[in-house]
Parts: C-alpha cells; structure tokens; sequence
C-alpha cells in the first residue's frame, strides 16, 4: 500500500521533522512542496526527526505545478479546516495522496477550489482562538486512519 503525504509550504521545522519520522514509521513517502520557512538542513528539523532521515523516502518539488507534474497524481485529499467531510469517512484507496497546508494559513484559495471534492478535516470543538490542531499531530491523526482502514498492512 502506498500513502504519500503532502505537506504544502510548511513553515516550521520541528513540525516537518515529527511528520518525516511518522512517515517513517508507517511507511509513507513524504513530499515537500516548496517554499519552505526552513532549510532541510535546520537543526531543529534534524533533531525532531531523529536519525530517521536516511530511511525516509523523501521528495522535495520546486512548487505545486512541479508536484503535480512530477508524479501525475489524480486524486489528492486535502486537509483544511474549511472542509464539510471528517477524514475518517473516506474510503482511502492504494495509492492515497494527502495534503495539508502551511501552519499559519492552510492551504491557498486556488487548491481548495480545485481539489473542493477531496476536501477532509479532522473535527474539533468551536473556539475563537484556537484556530486549528498542530500540523504534525494533524498529519499523525489522518495517517493512522488511513492505516487503519488498510488493517495496518506492514506494521505490528
């Protein structure tokens, strides 16, 4: 089974780090769309993905037309606090492709347009600060659903 996480123009290292190592764990390729708030190279991306780097299957794209471009993928569910639909109501099929957006915006306007009918989010309670849950943890949540619904394949 193949689950390909896409993190949109993330900004902050540490969320990058944690999500590479999860990848990892699971057995997800990441793909990171450009540009970034940090360089890969970042200390605080290295130390909170550990020594995992080196079995990370990793893919890095210049920009969002490079990705698409680069591996012709058709259908991309995209997290967003806008979305109707709670990620786990979706039926994941081989290969899932999922992507989330930077952590002080989202994704950009013109994504959620195209990708409208893919849009998945992960519920929360209403507040008026709290806007949104950590980028990582958001990942983490989405991907084990995923796994999940694939009886875990691979994992123990």
């Amino acid at each position: 089974m193949s689950l390909n996480i896409i993190l949109h123009e993330p900004e902050i290292p540490q969320n990058t780090g944690n999500i590479a190592r999860t990848c990892v764990i699971i057995g997800a390729s990441l793909h990171i769309i450009k540009p970034t708030g940090f360089s890969l190279d970042d200390r605080y991306v290295k130390r909170a993905g550990l020594d995992y780097w080196d079995l990370l299957d990793l893919t890095i794209y210049n920009d969002f037309e490079d990705f698409l471009k680069r591996t012709k993928v058709k259908k991309i569910y995209c997290a967003s606090t806008k979305a109707k639909e709670i990620y786990s109501d979706q039926q994941y099929s081989d290969p899932s492709f999922i992507m989330f957006g930077k952590e002080t915006a989202g994704l950009p306007p013109n994504i959620l347009e195209q990708y409208g009918s893919s849009l998945i989010r992960v519920p929360m309670i209403k507040h008026d600060s709290a806007r949104s849950l950590n980028l990582s943890n958001a990942v983490a949540i989405v991907a084990y659903e995923v796994m999940r619904q694939w009886d875990f394949i691979g994992m123990h």
